[in-house]
């Protein structure tokens, strides 16, 4: 193991550790269109894909930490360190994305789909920012999982000098998280389709990205929002498929019970 690498896993590890007790010391809220999209809610019912920009990457992994979420991240160098957090987050982890080393990374994810969820970032790992790539709305198409984009916005953040301008609260920031509604996008559709729903999740989850910020630079409050909070669970839950009775099936009438007493006297009654 080269040093590079063990700096990379013990960053990962300090990671992991750090960042979910750094927002709890924080002023965290969320908003939910649907709350049974969250893998960390008990009333998780559904694996979904979700979406949100790169730059907010460290405040949106933490809410995930031992929950059933799979995180796709690049094969790229800088995709490392991300992988190393997910990872010691207690997520799963696919290395890969739907063009570089495309194929074993769409299976790997068609496989975990079974019994987790799955988190994107579409503009990543090298941008341009805020611009989804085709990624995440073929995956839901191929998959047949609903795509659910996520708005969020820092007030005051502190930003690096990067690509993504990544965002990391300071101790005084207001986070604030909104998860939108479940986006179903048909399976086997041509690429026009395709097209057609990758700019309508782009402009819905700008429009997300700005009310979250709009929400955390305001002193206002947001009808349904939440707190913060980690639910410690498996990182595999496996929904049972729903029975559908098939067409060609008639229902039968159920016989009568016999209880001995119809014909033990036409006028007698019991009870």
């Amino acid at each position: 193991m080269s040093d590079a690498k063990l700096s990379q896993r013990i960053t990962g590890h300090l990671n992991a550790l750090l960042m979910p007790r750094a927002l709890d010391l924080i002023n965290f809220r969320i908003r939910y269109y649907d709350r049974t999209v969250d893998p960390a809610r008990s009333e998780y019912n559904e694996h979904v894909i979700f979406s949100f920009w790169h730059e907010y990457i460290v405040v949106i992994l933490p809410r995930w930490g031992h929950t059933p979420l799979t995180v796709l991240c690049s094969q790229h160098r800088d995709g490392e360190l991300v992988n190393q957090t997910a990872e010691s987050l207690g997520l799963n982890i696919v290395r890969g994305s739907t063009s570089r080393g495309g194929a074993a990374a769409i299976r790997a994810m068609k496989t975990n789909s079974k019994f987790s969820s799955i988190a994107m970032t579409p503009d990543g790992p090298r941008g341009p920012r805020r611009e989804m790539a085709m990624g995440p709305v073929y995956l839901a198409s191929l998959l047949g999982l609903p795509l659910v984009p996520v708005g969020i916005g820092i007030s005051n953040p502190y930003r690096l000098s990067t690509w993504d301008k990544f965002a990391i609260p300071r101790p005084l920031s207001k986070v604030r998280v909104i998860f939108g509604p479940k986006i179903r996008i048909p399976r086997k559709v041509d690429k026009e389709t395709l097209a057609a729903f990758r700019v309508g999740a782009q402009g819905l989850m700008n429009d997300l990205t700005d009310e979250a910020q709009h929400w955390a630079d305001s002193k206002q409050k947001m009808v349904g929002e939440q707190r913060f909070t980690r639910d410690r669970r498996s990182n595999r839950i496996v929904f049972e498929s729903p029975c559908v009775p098939s067409a060609k099936l008639k229902i039968v009438r159920a016989p009568l019970l016999q209880t001995g007493l119809e014909d033990q006297g036409s006028n007698r009654r019991v009870g």
